[in-house]
């Protein structure tokens, strides 16, 4: 019987190119240094105040944070994988629900679409950094980071299939929570992540990778793009900080067009779907005349 499951797990391999199977992730030693008080999180999230909900929205959110404060006490960067594995999983939601739209052909406005995908872009590269910062080295926060995404997709497709009003108040929840909690943490261990130099993923996304996505995901008016350092830890954390607020501006001004009580969360640059219909109706207009 063991020859027979060696024989398997070998096949396994082979189909996959594995020579070896791959070891667990290691969770670096200063790791351990870092410290978040939830009290802190929590002063400070009240001191802001926590955005308007129904109860539906507000018991989803609370039962999420609730899991990860009580799971996650004294382990920060664990908290900040299964955050980001769960953060991220909305915005593919919306992306689901908009694609089903289009194919349907009851909506054609691909720019909202653009935004949820960049959004999604940006929580994955929050993500990858926490995993170079072996954030998922643990199988349990992997299971349960995992399962948890699957449960909030179909929740969150539900809800924005219902009333997307709702399905972005969720996601301003998320990341109003996941700004403060960032924030705390940056203010706390400042003097150490200073020490640490940038994770190549994140100078990659912040420096020298394809800036597009990065771009596209902010929608508050700017005179120069945003282009912030990136030269050690600190830096990467404040950034991802800075992201998180730029989600909360994003999620608040779509939450609001959907409700009808304000104007369109898509840049100016890119509203260019009045023109283009334009342009439609002078090419069919000239194509009649050229069937008289």
């Amino acid at each position: 019987r063991e020859v027979k499951l060696k024989d398997l797990a070998d096949a396994i391999q082979g189909a996959a190119g594995l020579k070896e199977i791959p070891k667990a992730p290691e969770l670096p030693a200063m790791v351990a240094r870092f410290k978040l008080d939830i009290d802190k999180v929590v002063a400070s999230e009240t001191q802001r105040g926590v955005p308007e909900s129904s109860p539906v929205v507000k018991a989803i959110f609370f039962a999420l944070c609730w899991s990860l404060d009580r799971l996650y006490e004294g382990r920060p960067i664990q908290k900040f994988w299964v955050l980001e594995t769960v953060a991220r999983l909305p915005y593919f939601s919306y992306i689901t629900v908009l694609h089903l739209y289009e194919s349907l052909g009851w909506w054609r406005s691909p720019e909202i679409r653009h935004i949820h995908s960049a959004e999604e872009d940006n929580e994955l590269h929050h993500l990858l950094i926490m995993e170079a910062l072996g954030g998922d080295a643990s199988w349990f926060d992997r299971f349960a980071a995992q399962h948890a995404a699957l449960v909030y997709y179909w929740i969150i497709t539900g809800l924005f299939i219902l009333s997307p009003e709702n399905a972005y108040n969720f996601s301003h929840l998320v990341e109003e929570h996941a700004y403060v909690t960032y924030q705390v943490f940056a203010q706390e261990n400042a003097e150490v992540l200073r020490q640490v130099p940038p994770p190549p993923i994140a100078v990659k996304y912040y420096v020298e990778g394809d800036l597009y996505n990065f771009d596209k995901f902010q929608t508050r008016h700017r005179e120069e793009p945003r282009r912030p350092p990136c030269d050690n830890l600190l830096d990467v954390f404040e950034n991802i900080r800075d992201d998180e607020y730029e989600h909360i501006v994003t999620m608040k001004a779509c939450q609001e067009w959907w409700a009808g009580r304000g104007p369109s969360p898509i840049p100016a640059r890119t509203r260019n779907l009045t023109k283009d219909r334009e342009a439609w109706k002078r090419w069919a207009d000239d194509m009649n005349r050229l069937s008289e």
